[in-house]
């Protein structure tokens, strides 16, 4: 694997904008008043899954051969899963996707909508990776890795070329890391361009394998992933986004789950945006984050807005017996 450069990620645009238009990159007074920060979220919740993976499936199921659009297998919790299956459904791709038992009701049921196989299997989305390999040897499909993917890169990079022409002068970017691939597209055109904006990660303190490996230098795996912020689950770091990040990341900010929990309501009280956990990561870490970020232009990538309706009202509950 090579990862991609500046220019894979331009040549991506054709691929990824015959399917969506770029998202907003706005400013929320209401944020900034609570914040006491000059902010901005680029609203990838705005894309036609929900999220901003839509655009890595666009660019690697458009690239496919021949010979691998007899089908394709991947693992998902349900946004990735849901950019490979509406790419799919666009090309013509038999699909199958495999999300752990007890996953998201409401992505299931989208990545169903557009056409996906989606089988549930294993107790988190390291389990159901381990099942999708096993698949791929068995029935001889494209297994498309969430991380492992040079086109996937490339494709998300493109919300960051968005960023950074709209908002050249940028000083920071807060972007969730689940796998790695919003932050490594951020990574990749912030130094092709010269830009000296800080990259700063939001990790889930409850599934903090990539911030662990990341700041000792040892790649480790954890015991456990144990968020409500699916989007950042995983116990595991991935080889190529690991081997950007480790070079091009600058910091990596964890948040406890009721800070997950208080960005979700952050986003709707300041943004009037429905945000999931990983989503809605970013503006609480900046909100931690406000005595040193104080002065400087922020932008918050809001990575998805596909809460499902239980934990939001978990989340909204929670707030209410606290007031």
């Amino acid at each position: 694997m090579q990862a991609p450069a500046l220019k894979d990620i331009y040549d991506a645009r054709p691929r990824v904008y015959r399917a969506l238009k770029r998202t907003p990159l706005l400013g929320h007074p209401l944020l900034a008043a609570e914040t006491g920060l000059e902010i901005y979220v680029k609203h990838e919740n705005h894309n036609p899954t929900g999220a901003f993976k839509v655009r890595g499936g666009l660019n690697l199921i458009g690239s496919l051969s021949a010979d691998e659009r007899r089908g394709v297998v991947t693992a998902s919790t349900g946004n990735h899963g849901q950019s490979i299956a509406l790419a799919c459904q666009r090309e013509g791709v038999p699909c199958t996707i495999v999300v752990p038992i007890g996953n998201n009701p409401e992505k299931n049921a989208a990545m169903r909508a557009f056409g996906a196989e989606v089988i549930e299997f294993g107790r988190d989305f390291d389990e159901a990776r381990e099942r999708v390999e096993q698949m791929q040897r068995e029935r001889g499909l494209r297994y498309v890795h969430s991380a492992n993917e040079p086109l996937l890169l490339a494709g998300v990079g493109t919300y960051a070329l968005e960023i950074f022409e709209d908002l050249p002068t940028s000083d920071v970017i807060l972007v969730p890391i689940g796998g790695g691939s919003g932050a490594c597209g951020c990574s990749i055109v912030r130094s092709g361009i010269g830009s000296h904006a800080k990259i700063i990660g939001v990790q889930a303190a409850r599934a903090d394998a990539f911030t662990r490996s990341w700041k000792n230098g040892v790649r480790i795996v954890g015991d456990s992933a144990a968020t409500f912020a699916e989007g950042m689950a995983t116990r595991v770091t991935f080889d190529l986004t690991f081997d950007i990040l480790r070079r091009e990341l600058d910091d990596i900010v964890t948040l406890t789950e009721e800070e997950l929990a208080e960005g979700v309501r952050l986003a709707l009280r300041a943004t009037h945006n429905l945000a999931e956990g990983a989503g809605a990561s970013t503006i609480a870490a900046a909100a931690k984050l406000r005595d040193r970020l104080a002065g400087q232009k922020v932008v918050c990538v809001m990575s998805g807005g596909n809460i499902d309706r239980n934990t939001l009202r978990r989340v909204l509950g929670s707030a209410l017996e606290q007031s």
